[in-house]
């Protein structure tokens, strides 16, 4: 059975349970105490030496980062609707995995983990800017079109959604981006979908 370690409040552990049970996988969820440190210890460092979740095991195949074990979800056990291999396509899909470890990452992502954690080290009014430089971005993009790309579902809808749907939890507002609120309606309506702590399901389910 697939194993995925990760942590409950992590939006890049959430983004991998929320593939597997689109792709309705069954999976073994093992929970890593990250307050306590177990991501640095030895037997998790021999998962992944950077010390990160979340962590995907497959038989004898080892796979860290969550955009790479949403690529091997899809490919392995997914057709080519999530993500395809014309190159055109793929190239539209990976575009917006690079969005999630970039921008999304340095933006509502970072907002988040100073305020729940409170991290000093990040600076907040940068992560606001770039918070604000993204959701414009995006809800241009999504006023023309249902999903990121290909006109359905693909892992890079499932790749940021996460971070984007906690952005409250960065005290970033999403009152002002409709199209990016309409977007995560949609995502929220896709058979198989769950939520996870500050993502509720859709009410129109």
């Amino acid at each position: 059975m697939l194993q995925l370690y990760g942590h409950s409040v992590s939006g890049n552990s959430y983004k991998a349970k929320l593939m597997l049970s689109l792709l309705n996988l069954n999976y073994e969820w093992i929970q890593v105490d990250l307050l306590k440190g177990a991501h640095k210890q030895p037997e998790f460092l021999a998962l992944n030496p950077f010390g990160q979740v979340p962590v995907l095991v497959d038989e004898d195949i080892v796979l860290p980062d969550a955009q790479a074990i949403l690529v091997y979800l899809a490919r392995q056990y997914g057709d080519q609707s999530w993500l395809p291999l014309e190159a055109e396509s793929m190239s539209r899909v990976v575009r917006w995995l690079s969005t999630t470890a970039g921008e999304i990452r340095q933006g509502p992502e970072s907002a988040r983990l100073h305020h729940l954690f409170n991290l000093t080290s990040i600076n907040l009014e940068l992560a606001t800017q770039k918070s604000e430089f993204i959701l414009t971005q995006l809800n241009h993009h999504l006023a023309q079109q249902e999903w990121l790309e290909l006109g359905h579902p693909t892992i890079a809808d499932v790749a940021v959604f996460p971070y984007i749907a906690l952005s409250p939890d960065g005290k970033i507002s999403l009152d002002n981006y409709p199209s990016v609120l309409e977007w995560l309606d949609r995502v929220k309506r896709l058979p198989g979908f769950i939520a996870m702590n500050g993502i509720e399901a859709s009410s129109t389910v």
